[in-house]
């Protein structure tokens, strides 16, 4: 260990430093390594029109058959940059796009500059401003400020912000329903705002958390938060002892991982350069049990079977000698993720269970959940169960209705519904979670629950179809379509029923926690 703890204190020293210090004024570097980067084979789109990301996915990937690796596009504009993996890739594409006809537009496309590194585009301004003969005035955000910004307010006055800021959307969203529904014969109705409900515990309630691996303003190791995205010209990164939404056995695993890497002798990855090993530490924690699940991201494009199998050694070994040692927590469940470029259509980075249990367990309303480590469950559990019935009074669910959770994740809304209606239908992309749904519905005696694996724009209208063709010729019919979608949203085409007569949509955005 004596050596180890040597290395990792060489690997803060200067010559680290002195290798940033010579690449600070080329914001185009990043072009000449020898690894992948999606601004190589870069294309512009124009003329878009108004259109999501989604939607333009599909044309790309489904329809057109072109190989991209990832789209870009700034807020409410026109154009989008698409990225691909080979010249002949981009060159294809643009052979497709320009000139094609997509929603009434014609479409314009050809090769797009790549971007300039903004990392070094921040230190080159900062190069720049430090010869200037006046002061400039820079201030770091603290991680209190990037993850917390409300924290310094009294509870209250946070609900009050929360209300009028959801006030001013309300007015904003019926402006634009107002806008696209000028022929529309009866004027919009107000919507109904109830206000903000507000939490049953409002410190240390986060049961998931992503910690970063990476270094502090003094280039020491710090296993926490990201102060800024590095597309905002920042990687440093902020230990969270401080921080109140954090429990406490979160703070302790990012303590302890923290003394790993700092001991270990392999390196923090920088996002800079793409090099280094140690890339994130998921941490889960149950309310109720108080297991810890761990789940440790490792960046490998640069390391051997050799290397990987030293590392996952030195984690087991690390937690299983931990797990004595402070009887308050215990690492009870731990996991190995690969964390590197995601090939095309892989949805999440493979994981392989290291030591402990497969999974963990919490309760909301009564009900006991399992949940496995890349499962969605809600972030504030003492907040679920409130949310969940002010969703079902809104929902106003009945004893014939069907319920459809979209985007169901380990089942915790569907079966929060399964005693106040008929049956519920949930779709879920991530196949595990779906495991975890089938399980907690067995689990919880609950028999009036099926869930399908996939994408749910893809499922929504054969279940719908399916609700209709079960139904029974004069068997009441009522539909409920439940939704807690992921930031992109519904697909136009998911969010369309040509049953209207027998949907009823409920937003999770209604009531904020």
């Amino acid at each position: 260990m004596e050596k180890a703890i040597i290395d990792g204190v060489k690997k803060e020293g200067s010559l680290e430093r002195q290798a940033d210090l010579n690449d600070v004024n080329d914001e185009f570097a990043y072009l000449q390594r020898n690894e992948f980067t999606s601004e190589v084979f870069k294309i512009e789109v124009r003329n878009l029109g108004y259109f999501g990301i989604g939607e333009l996915k599909k044309l790309l990937r489904n329809k057109l058959k072109l190989d991209m690796s990832k789209i870009k596009s700034p807020t409410h504009k026109e154009f989008a940059f698409v990225c691909f993996r080979s010249q002949a890739d981009q060159q294809k594409a643009i052979k497709i796009l320009n000139g094609y006809k997509w929603k009434g537009k014609i479409l314009r496309a050809f090769v797009a500059k790549a971007s300039a590194d903004p990392l070094q585009k921040k230190r080159k301004e900062e190069n720049q401003n430090d010869k200037q003969t006046y002061p400039v005035n820079k201030k770091q955000r603290t991680s209190a400020e990037a993850t917390c910004p409300l924290a310094g307010m009294p509870y209250e006055e946070q609900l009050k912000q929360k209300s009028s800021n959801m006030e001013e959307l309300i007015k904003t969203f019926k402006g634009e329903l107002i806008k696209i529904n000028k022929s529309a014969s009866k004027p919009l109705e107000d919507f109904k705002f109830e206000g903000v409900e507000p939490s049953p515990q409002i410190t240390g309630y986060r049961n998931k958390n992503e910690f970063t691996v990476g270094k502090n303003s003094n280039g020491e190791i710090v296993v926490g938060f990201r102060l800024g995205s590095y597309a905002d010209g920042s990687v440093e990164v902020s230990e969270v002892d401080h921080l109140p939404h954090l429990p406490d056995a979160a703070k302790w695993a990012a303590r302890t991982f923290q003394q790993l890497v700092r001991h270990s002798k392999y390196e923090p990855f920088n996002p800079e350069t793409n090099s280094g090993h140690f890339r994130q530490l998921t941490v889960r924690t149950s309310s109720q049990t108080k297991e810890i699940m761990l789940m440790v991201g490792i960046y490998s494009s640069n390391l051997n079977e050799t290397d990987l199998e030293e590392i996952k050694n030195e984690l087991i070994n690390y937690y299983d000698t931990r797990s004595g040692q402070e009887s308050q927590f215990t690492c009870s469940s731990l996991y190995y993720q690969d964390v590197k470029h995601r090939e095309a259509g892989q949805m999440v980075s493979p994981i392989e269970h290291l030591f402990g249990a497969t999974h963990i367990t919490d309760n909301i309303d009564n009900l006991e959940f399992r949940i496995s480590p890349l499962a969605f469950f809600q972030i504030n559990t003492a907040a679920a169960d409130i949310l969940y019935q002010k969703v079902i009074a809104l929902a106003q669910p009945q004893l014939h209705s069907t319920v459809l959770d979209i985007y169901c994740g380990i089942g915790s809304i569907a079966l929060a519904f399964s005693k106040h209606c008929k049956r519920v239908l949930g779709v879920e992309i991530i196949s595990t979670a779906v495991n975890d749904a089938e399980y907690n519905a067995q689990k919880n005696r609950v028999q009036n629950c099926k869930f399908y694996a996939g994408n749910a724009d893809d499922y929504i209208q054969s279940m719908v179809k399916e609700v209709i063709y079960d139904t029974a010729p004069g068997e009441q019919l009522d539909l409920i379509a439940v939704v807690d979608p992921p930031r992109a949203g519904l697909r136009k085409q998911s969010i369309y029923c040509s049953d209207t007569s027998c949907l009823r949509y409920q937003a999770f955005g209604v009531y904020i926690l």
